[in-house]
């Protein structure tokens, strides 16, 4: 399981690589879509119609791997960080019953308030 309890989970840019839609397609319910695609130097997350998919590449071979289902139906609150004048990255944290805060951190260039929208129209 990935360690939520760190607070902060990867640094992640925006892809349209193809392959991790592939990757989670398997794992995808019935009328569940991908929305967005964010990767990290080798884990990557998922924003789907119903969820987060997060998920972890371990090991030297990168072939084991975690994957972790945050349904958007368990969101009890969230907050988005946007860029400062020093800071160039930003921040999403979304809080989870059950499992308590989750954090993750985006490289410069991502549309915040994008995500934020995507997280409303899903849960609100």
């Amino acid at each position: 399981m990935i360690d939520f309890e760190n607070g902060s989970v990867f640094k992640l840019q925006l892809t349209d690589d193809p392959g991790f839609r592939d990757e989670v397609q398997p794992l995808l319910a019935d009328g569940e879509e991908v929305a967005l695609a964010f990767e990290g130097v080798r884990d990557f997350v998922v924003f789907t119609n119903k969820r987060v998919i997060a998920v972890n590449v371990q090991g030297i071979t990168g072939r084991k791997k975690d994957y972790a289902s945050l349904p958007f139906n368990k969101i009890q609150a969230y907050s988005v960080e946007t860029d400062g004048l020093m800071d160039n990255d930003g921040e999403l944290d979304l809080w989870f019953s059950g499992l308590g805060k989750v954090r993750f951190e985006f490289k410069e260039n991502v549309d915040l308030p994008a995500i934020a929208k995507h997280i409303a129209n899903c849960i609100l």
